[in-house]
């Protein structure tokens, strides 16, 4: 057996059929992987559909998404194990792609690629994406996304696995340790749709505190990485420029002269000027209105992030 496909779901209805059909419309042979469903109790009709499908269905209604997957890999045969969340759908060549990593003795311990926005994403899923996404090209990288997570199952025992203390970021977390053991690498022709990506900007926000909220708690258990420093330091600052800003505008609102208004005004130069300069950055396209658009994402992102500390227990 070559692969293992592990997806964890619950309340999965509405989407795991269309990601098990599209596993079975690939291009590679079906005798070359297996197809495993990590329900976490589910009260709908998610079961019911994957054992319809032809998955092999297990029921661990009390563990993490975290513990989903390592219960999957721990059922696995495959020399490599594919973690796809249920939202998903691949594309027919998807395993083909990934065959090119099968060697024993490569020094590649992981790959994988951002899952996609599917056709008629909202502009807040295409613009985040443009950030997120290596469009085109095969490339070393400092992490990768369990949403569609391609790891060899011997690094995999060597790390053992996910964190499943962790609620968030376990993703994180894991390709950090397995960096440790060998290359992670991000093949964009490795592909996955993701059907849930947040299209408004109050689901980026809600979806931001939510991915964050183990963002500083994995750092107690592992070594940091001077690239990661900057995710944990800059919501605090952001947070603290918030506060700032807001305690001048409400001075300046409640003082008959207009001596905070220069301060408040310096303050927002500060605080505005080097998101903007990030947002022209990141920018992969030659389109002003996709600089405006990750404007406004990074204030959002930066805001939700900057909750994460006031959160965290």
């Amino acid at each position: 057996m070559q692969f293992s496909i592990i997806i964890p779901a619950k309340n999965e209805e509405a989407n795991i059929g269309r990601c098990l059909d599209s596993i079975s419309r690939m291009t590679i042979d079906t005798s070359q992987y297996e197809v495993i469903v990590v329900d976490n109790g589910s009260t709908d009709k998610t079961v019911e559909i994957a054992r319809q499908k032809g998955a092999t269905v297990y029921v661990e209604p009390d563990l993490t998404i975290a513990g989903l997957r390592n219960f999957g890999a721990s059922r696995a045969s495959g020399q490599i194990y594919a973690f796809l969340d249920a939202d998903c759908a691949v594309s027919a060549q998807w395993l083909e792609f990934a065959s090119h990593y099968l060697d024993p003795a490569g020094n590649i311990v992981a790959f994988g690629s951002p899952a996609v926005v599917p056709e008629g994403g909202t502009w807040v899923q295409k613009a985040w994406f443009n950030v997120r996404g290596r469009a085109g090209q095969v490339v070393d990288v400092d992490w990768l996304e369990s949403a569609n997570l391609f790891v060899k199952s011997s690094a995999f025992r060597t790390v053992h696995g996910f964190d499943e203390s962790l609620v968030t970021c376990e993703d994180y977390d894991l390709t950090q340790k397995l960096k440790a053991v060998g290359r992670l690498v991000s093949d964009y022709r490795v592909m996955a749709i993701h059907y849930r990506e947040p299209a408004t900007i109050k689901e980026f926000i809600k979806k931001e505190i939510w991915r964050g909220k183990n963002n500083y708690t994995g750092i107690f258990k592992r070594k940091i990485d001077k690239e990661e420093i900057p995710s944990l330091i800059l919501p605090l600052i952001y947070l603290v420029f918030w506060v700032i800003s807001l305690l001048l505008f409400v001075a300046y609102l409640t003082d008959t002269g207009n001596r905070y208004l220069l301060y408040l005004f310096g303050i927002l130069l500060l605080w505005q000027v080097p998101i903007i300069f990030v947002s022209f950055r990141k920018n992969k396209t030659d389109e002003i209105k996709t600089v405006l658009q990750l404007y406004v994402l990074f204030n959002a992102y930066f805001f939700a992030r900057s909750l994460v500390p006031v959160r965290w227990k």
